[in-house]
């Protein structure tokens, strides 16, 4: 046990101190403190020395040094029962700091706040984090707390041990301290690589904040957790059990095609993170119904996502199959009156969810791959007609709807569509002729009417037979990037097909 008798305390973060400092003052505890919190401790009713005072030293260039002290620092990191440590602290007339309570100008939620680099970089903490990092080292013989929702804690600590702390405690808290510093200086230097347009610095550094510890990961053996780069997730369940790795790596494909479709338009249908059903027609009820058709098989335990508000007709709808999660830009009273009769189905409101065109990452072992997102918005621009026979409006319509579609589709991909609704999709296969066949057989077997039928594919046929067989199946229109040694034959037989080819620019594999 360690017994604290002095205390510093610097908050940006003013919250809950009162309980804290009654306390303190409870077991005697002396306080230091500095510029606003001492301050806001003193309109609390509660004694405390200033920094400057205590240092004999006063603050200087507006603030920016004033705990920067040899007798700060000293009395933090001196080790109590090192002779040498002693002697100097006696020497030089130092006391002891046994209890830290710091946290950090708010350096995140400024950046939240303003693009003003002046008062960003005003910002930045220094004499906050060392300290952090002084206590912290020093953990033996000095508590350090961090937040205002550690105050509980330590109030209970002291109460238990009378004035003093235990090592388990202490410990504990420096390791959440070290995770608080590194956080903060993350979030700085993520700062300047992007104030800079450095994607790939020499030192990547990652910051997350935990959201959830789920029930397993992708199988029940595997631990699995959720961070999130902001301090919570856009996304906010109103119903249905927790959520599993599974389950938020398919909400996030979902979401991630929803909202790339048009504004408050388009259903989506996810089974192991692949869509089974894509629709963008105008009518919600429409929209979805339509969707399902496209494959109500794999629908049945998979995921919906609405780019829109739900209401009680498609409530009513959406009951009538088995789903896991339902996400959709809120739910109206009735309809969530209605969906809440399944207890384990789980409503997701995405409404705050957006695509930003972030770094994607995927880890193995120690090595992890970065991208950047394939977010690109298509249009009519983004291609080029290269067959004799130009694309009537609504087959430009159909097109860029399928290979929007398409490139969300895991690899070799091909989306088979009509009126901006997917009839047919073939996903995941080495071969991009077995995945045109597995859409075709998908659009046969739900008898799907096929009118004006359009295909998708995620990158160049590498021989005439792909398209050949889509041409067979009923297609009268194909979208696919170039790049093929044979793109050539590939105009030719769309040409003498009277087939209409377009061309994307650029590539969209996911594998």
């Amino acid at each position: 046990m360690k017994k604290i008798k002095t205390a510093l305390i610097s908050v940006s973060d003013k919250k809950n101190l009162k309980p804290l400092l009654n306390n303190l003052k409870k077991n005697k505890i002396k306080i230091i403190s500095s510029g606003g919190t001492s301050r806001e401790i003193k309109r609390l009713k509660f004694k405390c020395i200033e920094i400057s005072e205590f240092t004999n030293s006063p603050e200087i260039l507006d603030g920016r040094v004033k705990t920067l002290h040899p007798k700060i620092h000293a009395g933090i990191l001196n080790k109590r029962e090192k002779k040498s440590h002693l002697k100097d602290i006696k020497k030089h007339n130092f006391e002891n700091i046994d209890l830290v309570i710091v946290n950090f100008y708010p350096f995140e939620s400024t950046l939240e706040r303003t693009k003003n680099h002046k008062k960003i970089i005003e910002n930045i903490d220094v004499g906050g984090p060392t300290i952090v990092r002084g206590a912290a080292k020093n953990y033996n013989d000095v508590t350090v707390i961090t937040s205002p929702d550690q105050y509980g804690e330590l109030i209970q600590e002291l109460k238990k041990y009378k004035g003093s702390t235990s090592l388990k405690f202490r410990e504990k808290l420096s390791r959440i301290a070290f995770a608080e510093t590194a956080y903060y200086e993350t979030i700085i230097s993520n700062y300047f690589n992007k104030k800079t347009n450095t994607l790939f610095p020499q030192k990547k550094i990652f910051q997350g904040n935990l959201i959830e510890q789920l029930r397993y990961g992708e199988n029940p053996h595997q631990l699995g957790a959720i961070y999130s780069t902001s301090s919570n997730t856009s996304l906010k369940q109103i119903h249905g059990k927790r959520l599993g790795y599974n389950n938020y790596n398919d909400i996030f494909t979902a979401l991630t095609i929803s909202k790339s479709l048009p504004k408050n338009k388009g259903t989506v249908i996810i089974k192991h993170a692949n869509p089974c059903g894509v629709s963008s027609k105008n009518n919600y009820l429409e929209s979805y119904k339509s969707a399902l058709l496209c494959d109500p098989i794999s629908a049945f335990g998979g995921i919906v996502s609405l780019n829109f508000k739900v209401n009680r007709n498609l409530a009513v709808e959406l009951n009538k199959i088995f789903l896991e999660v339902i996400i959709a830009n809120g739910f109206d009273k009735n309809a969530i009156k209605i969906l809440k009769n399944k207890k384990n189905l789980r409503l997701i409101d995405g409404t705050n969810f957006s695509l930003n065109k972030i770094l994607k990452f995927i880890s193995f072992n120690q090595e992890i791959l970065v991208q950047t997102e394939d977010l690109d918005v298509f249009t009519k621009n983004s291609f080029k007609v290269v067959s004799k026979r130009k694309p009537t409006s609504k087959q430009l319509r159909d097109l860029i709807f399928a290979f929007n579609v398409c490139r969300h589709v895991k690899s070799n991909a091909i989306v088979l569509a009509s009126n901006e609704t997917t009839v047919g999709i073939g996903s995941g296969q080495p071969s991009r002729l077995d995945s045109c066949q597995i859409a075709i057989n998908k659009m046969k077997k739900f008898n799907l009417k096929t009118d004006n039928l359009v295909a998708a594919s995620d990158a160049f046929f590498p021989f005439v037979d792909g398209i050949e067989k889509l041409v067979q199946s009923g297609v009268r229109a194909i979208i696919q990037p170039s790049g093929s040694i044979r793109d050539k034959e590939i105009i030719n037989f769309a040409n003498e097909t009277d087939t209409v080819l377009l061309f994307s620019r650029t590539r969209h594999f996911k594998h």
